[in-house]
C-alpha cells in the first residue's frame, strides 16, 4: 500500500502588511507519496519555492499543516525541526551549495559531521557510488564539473537516508547534458531505491522525468498531470494556462 511522505493540509503563506500584504500561499492541501518522484511549476511569483520551503520545514506556513514521516511540524520545537530536517530531509539546490576547501568524500558526509555523527567511510563511498562519482572522492569542487558538483550535491542529500528529498530547480545551472545525468539520477532514485522526490522546476523537460506534476498560480495548485508526461505535454498545458488567465484578465468586470 502506497502511504504519504509530506502531507501538506490547508497551507497558507502570507507577507508583508497593508499594501505590501503578498498570499505565497492560499490554501494549498496536497500530498507527495512515498517512492514517488513529483514536479511543482508556474510562472515566477506563483508560489513553487514558497512551497518547498514551507513542506521541507525551512519556513513556517501561516496557517495549515505539514507532515513529514509521520510527524506534524506544529509539534516540533526549534531543536527538533533541526533534527529532522537534518535527518529525514535531504536537500538539493541549484547554487550546489558545496564547500570548496572540502573533498568530495567530505561535503557528502558534512551533514553527518555538524551533527555531531562520524559516518563509516564505506557509507560516504556508498553515497559516492550510487551518484556515480566513487573515484572522484578525494577531489575538490574546483575540480569537478558543475553536474559532477550537483551529483555530489545528491550524494550529501541521500547520506542521511531521508524519508524525501526537496530539490529546488537542481538543473538551473547546469548545462542540457549535465541537466539529463541529474535528472536521470533522481528518477534511478525513486525508481531503484523508493526515494520520495519532490522538485521545483520551471523547465517541462525536467518535469517530464517526473510521475507527477502539480500547476501553481496565484498560491494554489490549479492543475495536475499524472501519467504520459512528456516535455510536450507539460508545455502544452502551461500554455493553455496562461492563455486561459490572459483571456480572464482580458474580460471587462462590467
Amino acid at each position: 500500500m502506497t502511504t504519504d511522505t509530506v502531507t501538506l493540509t490547508g497551507l497558507r503563506a502570507v507577507y508583508g502588511t497593508g499594501t505590501r500584504r503578498v498570499t505565497a500561499l492560499d490554501g494549498v492541501t496536497t500530498s507527495f507519496a512515498s517512492g514517488t518522484f513529483t514536479a511543482v511549476m508556474g510562472p515566477s511569483g506563483s508560489g513553487k519555492s514558497t512551497l518547498l520551503h514551507c513542506a521541507a520545514g525551512l519556513d513556517s506556513p501561516t496557517e495549515g499543516t505539514v507532515t513529514i514521516d509521520g510527524t506534524c511540524l506544529d509539534d516540533l520545537g526549534e531543536d527538533e525541526l533541526t533534527r529532522l530536517r537534518r535527518d529525514r530531509i535531504g536537500f538539493v539546490f541549484q547554487a550546489f551549495n558545496l564547500v570548496s576547501t572540502l573533498t568530495a568524500a567530505q561535503n557528502v558526509e558534512l551533514p553527518l559531521r555538524l551533527a555531531g555523527r562520524r559516518p563509516p567511510a564505506r557509507d560516504v563511498v556508498a553515497a559516492l557510488d550510487a551518484v556515480g562519482l566513487a573515484d572522484r572522492a578525494g577531489h575538490r569542487p574546483s575540480e569537478l564539473s558543475g553536474g559532477e558538483q550537483q551529483r555530489v550535491a545528491v550524494a550529501r542529500a541521500l547520506i542521511t537516508r531521508p524519508a524525501v528529498v526537496f530539490a529546488d530547480e537542481p538543473t538551473g545551472a547546469l548545462d542540457s547534458a549535465a541537466s539529463r545525468q541529474v535528472l536521470r539520477l533522481l528518477r534511478g532514485l525513486v525508481d531503484d531505491h523508493g526515494q520520495t522526490v519532490v522538485m521545483v522546476t520551471h523547465d517541462p523537460a525536467a518535469a517530464a522525468y517526473a510521475d507527477r506534476v502539480l500547476l501553481l498560480a496565484d498560491g494554489r495548485v490549479v492543475d495536475e498531470m499524472e501519467g504520459g508526461i512528456t516535455a510536450a505535454v507539460v508545455a502544452a498545458r502551461i500554455a493553455e494556462r496562461e492563455t486561459a488567465s490572459a483571456e480572464t484578465a482580458a474580460r471587462p468586470s462590467w
